[in-house]
């Protein structure tokens, strides 16, 4: 079996795992290719960044499986994953992934509704009479 660098993405209720693997640029998410998975060209983009920043866009062939969340989660769970498989491959990449923001998982979630609102933090119109 040829050598491959794995890496686990989180991005609100996604969760992205990302095998790396030789090849020559090919990216598969759930089976299928990433034009047929994400509609957008921004999402798309968004998952391969860590690659480009590094220079091996070609050097890799990338397999993904996400669950959970919403398209833009995903993008983000698999930069997430993509970048931490990278620091695996060679971590003398740590410094230029760190600097572009690409190994800080993003914290932000959904906020929880609390009782007597309509949303999180939308409350009752006010009635003075």
């Amino acid at each position: 079996m040829d050598q491959q660098y794995r890496g686990t993405g989180r991005r609100k209720s996604a969760v992205a795992r990302v095998r790396l693997l030789p090849g020559n640029g090919q990216v598969l998410v759930n089976g299928y290719s990433l034009e047929e998975y994400f509609d957008y060209e921004t999402l798309r983009d968004i998952c391969t960044q860590p690659l480009e920043l590094v220079g091996q866009r070609e050097g890799f062939n990338v397999a993904v499986t996400v669950k959970g969340g919403g398209f833009t989660g995903q993008a983000g769970a698999i930069r997430l994953g993509v970048a931490r498989a990278l620091l695996e491959f060679d971590p003398n990449l740590r410094a230029s992934l760190k600097k572009a923001g690409f190994l800080t998982r993003d914290a932000r979630k959904k906020e929880r509704y609390k009782y007597g609102f309509k949303k999180a933090r939308k409350s009752p119109q006010f009635s003075k009479r």
